[in-house]
């Protein structure tokens, strides 16, 4: 910042930043004190509305680079080349807790990743897990809910979440996942992340593919047990935001490689599993993650809450050659993210530094609303216009997807091998007797503080449809925890 006398707002030297003005020495504050009141009034107003989701985060800038050829699958232009890099914004996050929350705490970490690319942001908002606890964006306000402070006790409250969980068996999975080794990881350097969802590339000739982004950490997985995340939480609940921060200053970049699940579009029919089902992960055997990037974290930002709080991201913020798919929980959260934060930041969140195309410019009829910076100068706001203003091309992001049948409130199909409890079940029988006991223990202690026997029932039940061992196993150690 360049050095000089401090200002107002307005510019204006300030004489005295340490004493109010007043009527003689001893006397009231005067209203004319502009400088007093303006710190305060700006004060009062530093802070926006906390995200309702992913409000517990941190971010850092960081590189993009192409190792792999993926020209015949997609013709997004950041992809056209080995060896090209792009800037790009990774934003980490946990889900439930609200902004002074802990970081470490057992709760699916947010993995937004942010390309500043030469044809427009390109968004893949993801996690660190590969799936999620339901499959339909219609039931997300209420999940959610049971994820928060309950609106009597002001918090959260076990039989709250497993009412849910045992209610809703299409969580089993996610759950599975959740309370196993990978729950509570160490650091955002030693965790994994996924797009999740299942997105849509095509290429110049017009193919289509559907898609499924997987991010390596170079770093290795390093996770918390739960005693060392209750200690650590407590000690030093900003860890993973300081270990990220110190790790960069540090020129410790942490990296990921960057891999891709690619299915041609004519299989999806008659996958065996639903390919758009976010509670279900495609198997590796079926499809191998090919190996086409590396991304790399190397820039602090400047302030957090400029470039941390105000960033936005938005899975409906595609690039020519990626697009979406039928996910009916992406389908929602192509609305729901963008209105979010209209409403949290402002309809011109986007022109913000942190958000605002870096590799190209926006060129929009939008104008005015609130904090809008008059970008547009005296151009004409419409289109068409014979005036020089920007024009459409003609040619859709994304590929069209054929449709049948009639409109209704239908729920997500099922193929041929699916089921709620099915991959829990295989992920279960994946682990060591170690992790699995470790599983156990967690769930144990979690269903053990639900108040009501027929919601730790049905809990029980659904782990052991999918696997009959599992659910042995957990339905005694939630007894000898209940006494």
């Amino acid at each position: 910042m360049t050095q000089g006398p401090l200002t107002t707002e307005a510019g204006a030297p300030v004489a005295d930043n340490q004493n109010s003005e007043t009527a003689g020495i001893g006397g009231p504050v005067l209203l004319q004190d502009q400088h007093l009141l303006e710190k305060l009034a700006h004060f009062n107003r530093e802070r926006i509305p906390e995200r309702v989701v992913h409000a517990r985060g941190a971010g850092a800038y960081g590189t993009f680079t192409v190792t792999g050829d993926v020209t015949p699958y997609t013709r997004a232009a950041f992809l056209s080349e080995i060896g090209k890099e792009t800037e790009v914004f990774l934003r980490f996050s946990t889900v439930a807790g609200n902004l002074g929350a802990a970081d470490a705490v057992r709760d699916p970490r947010g993995f937004a990743l942010k390309f500043y690319t030469e044809e427009g942001n390109y968004d893949l908002v993801g996690n660190n897990t590969p799936v999620f606890f339901i499959r339909d964006a219609i039931k997300f306000p209420d999940f959610i809910h049971t994820q928060k402070r309950d609106p009597y006790t002001g918090s959260q409250e076990a039989d709250n979440v497993w009412d849910f969980w045992s209610l809703s068996p299409e969580s089993t999975h996610q759950v599975t996942w959740l309370f196993g080794d990978r729950g509570i990881p160490a650091s955002y350097r030693h965790m994994d992340g996924f797009g999740s969802h299942t997105f849509q590339w095509n290429n110049e000739a017009g193919e289509v593919f559907w898609v499924k982004y997987h991010f390596k950490t170079d770093q290795g997985i390093r996770n918390l047990t739960q005693a060392e995340a209750n200690r650590l939480a407590g000690e030093d609940p900003d860890s993973h935001q300081r270990d990220l921060r110190q790790a960069i200053e540090r020129g410790e970049y942490p990296t990921w490689t960057v891999g891709v699940q690619i299915m041609p579009a004519a299989d999806a029919a008659t996958y065996r599993f639903n390919p758009f089902d976010l509670t279900k992960v495609w198997p590796h055997a079926d499809y191998p993650v090919i190996e086409f990037g590396r991304l790399e974290l190397n820039r602090n930002p400047e302030n957090i809450f400029a470039e941390v709080e105000q960033s936005i991201f938005s899975p409906a913020h595609f690039v020519p050659g990626i697009g979406p798919s039928p996910d009916k929980m992406l389908q929602g959260r192509l609305f729901g993210y963008g209105d979010a934060h209209r409403y949290r930041v402002g309809i011109n969140a986007d022109h913000l530094p942190v958000n605002r195309p870096h590799a190209t410019e926006a060129r929009t009829h939008s104008r005015d609303g609130y904090l809008y910076d008059g970008r547009h100068k005296g151009a004409k706001n419409y289109e068409p216009n014979s005036f020089g203003g920007p024009h459409q091309t003609d040619r859709p992001l994304w590929q069209p997807v054929a449709v049948t049948g009639l409109t209704g409130d239908h729920p997500t199909p099922v193929h041929a091998e699916d089921n709620d409890f099915v991959q829990a079940g295989n992920l279960y029988r994946l682990m060591s007797e170690d992790e699995k006991g470790r599983l156990i223990d967690n769930l144990a202690g979690s269903l053990s503080q639900v108040s009501r026997d027929d919601i730790v029932d049905r809990a029980v039940n659904n782990f052991r449809q999918a696997d009959g061992d599992f659910g042995k196993r957990l339905e005694a150690a939630v007894q000898a925890l209940r006494g």
